[in-house]
């Protein structure tokens, strides 16, 4: 395949050599970097089949004479924002990156604007391109911090790949409609268009499907080809839905080039109750703070279940196999320690918001939780808003004589009448950590009041409630 020159984003210009397609050796170095994300469980399937073979091949850097490769994913800009769900498709960049290979994190500013049918059972809700625009930019973002973290923090002393954000709209922008169809439209026959799963599920349904999103294939193979031609890209990673669009561009690249290149595929993780892991009830665990905060985001890893933190750590964290193994070894004996699930909400969480953000997701998680007044105390007020997420939160004018049941009534965190009243000499309410019995008993300032101007008031074990006092 003629391969334009390298742009000055790659380090040196020998990475483009490709090997001769006729070189195919002895397995022995196949034990290096697929086998890895293989037994970690994050690679599902290898595109064609021949890959499962050729790929470790390609990939082993330790052969003499190997060059880097260069693999790419794609992340559609649907949302402002990348979410947990996009994480296992990061990791798999991170482990070639790793590698020593260059990846790229592919933004789908154009491809947004058809909306990718693969997986789902209606169109998406049409974006406008002002909107596509904001989210590829917040998304761009994302992926550059996610890959300053993972440098910064998850340095192995080994040389890595380079890690690129691009965007297709860069080249799409470029192409006439008319030339592109007269160019790039002869060599896609209809019939296997058709034929793909995502396709003909689309057309079953009530709904049906539109023009624009069964386009949308056609360019997601043609960004594999430009990779490929541009940067000598042979690798597309992607979700499981997403084997039907790999097919598409295989199938172009060989076409147009005669040369292989192949598709791998992450796993769609689904939580417990089959849900999509993140997308809780429709709200997803975003990566960006302003929508899911450090401390939500540790919170949703150390809830995870026992049958199934063993293979998310596997899965999210960078961990070396057999420490996980230690991990779990431990957790047998301690399992009310939550040693795994803690291990690997402190992983995610680091990667995602670096070294501040985990220290403050367990500073929000000490004073939550742990009933750590000094925690509450010096907390900042973006971490209390942060906390209060959870909690309800209300602003309340401290009167003279105000009594521990006027608080409480106040904040409607108790029913009226008797049954609030006994709630409280029940035993079953707290007021910054401390229980208080006597519904009369007027509110102390340092004690019930701290020295920030806050109360929380935790009614039974899991309804809590922030007072912000004003005029202090």
């Amino acid at each position: 395949g003629g391969c334009m020159a390298a742009p000055a984003l790659w380090p040196c210009p020998g990475l483009l050599r490709f090997w001769p397609r006729g070189l195919r050796g002895t397995l022995s170095g196949a034990r290096g970097l697929l086998t890895a994300p293989r037994a970690r469980g994050l690679f599902k399937d290898f595109f064609p089949e021949s890959g499962t073979t050729e790929l470790p091949e390609l990939l082993d850097r330790r052969r003499a004479g190997s060059s880097p490769q260069t693999v790419y994913c794609g992340f559609d800009p649907t949302g402002d924002s990348l979410h947990v769900g996009h994480l296992l498709a990061l990791m798999g960049l991170f482990h070639f990156q790793r590698a020593g290979h260059n990846v790229i994190a592919l933004v789908g500013g154009a491809t947004a604007l058809l909306g990718d049918p693969s997986g789902r059972t209606k169109g998406r809700a049409a974006l406008s391109a002002e909107q596509v625009q904001a989210n590829a930019s917040a998304l761009h973002r994302g992926l550059q911090t996610l890959a300053a973290n993972h440098a910064r923090l998850f340095a192995d002393g080994r040389p890595w790949g380079t890690f690129t954000v691009l965007d297709n709209a860069t080249w799409f922008q470029k192409e006439q409609l008319v030339d592109f169809l007269a160019t790039v439209g002869g060599h896609f026959r209809m019939g296997t268009l058709l034929s793909r799963l995502s396709v003909q599920a689309r057309l079953k349904s009530p709904e049906g499907m539109s023009l624009a999103e069964f386009f949308y294939q056609v360019l997601q193979a043609y960004d594999f080809y430009y990779l490929f031609q541009r940067y000598g890209c042979r690798v597309q990673l992607g979700g499981s839905d997403q084997l039907g669009n790999i097919v598409s561009g295989y199938e172009f690249i060989h076409k147009l080039t005669g040369e292989d290149v192949f598709g791998i595929t992450v796993p769609l993780i689904t939580s417990t109750t089959g849900a999509k892991l993140g997308k809780s009830a429709g709200n997803a665990v975003w990566l960006n703070r302003d929508k899911t905060s450090p401390f939500e985001l540790y919170q949703f890893f150390v809830r995870q279940q026992d049958d199934s933190v063993e293979r998310y750590l596997k899965l999210f964290t960078l961990l070396p196999l057999p420490e996980i193994d230690h991990i779990m070894q431990l957790h047998l004996k301690e399992p009310e320690k939550r040693g795994p699930q803690k291990r690997l909400a402190a992983e995610v969480t680091k990667l995602v918001h670096g070294q501040e953000g985990l220290d403050s997701a367990k500073r929000c998680t000490q004073a939550l939780y742990h009933s750590s007044i000094d925690a509450l105390e010096v907390m900042s007020d973006q971490e209390l808003k942060e906390l209060f997420k959870e909690a309800s939160f209300s602003e309340l004018v401290l009167d003279p004589g105000t009594s521990v049941l006027d608080t409480c009534r106040r904040a409607n965190a108790i029913p009226d009448g008797p049954r609030g009243y006994r709630m409280i000499t029940e035993g079953g309410v707290s007021i910054n950590h401390r229980q208080v019995t006597n519904p009369e008993s007027v509110l102390i300032l340092g004690q019930h009041i701290l020295k920030n101007g806050l109360s929380l008031l935790k009614i039974g074990k899991r309804n809590l409630y922030i007072i912000k006092w004003l005029q202090l």
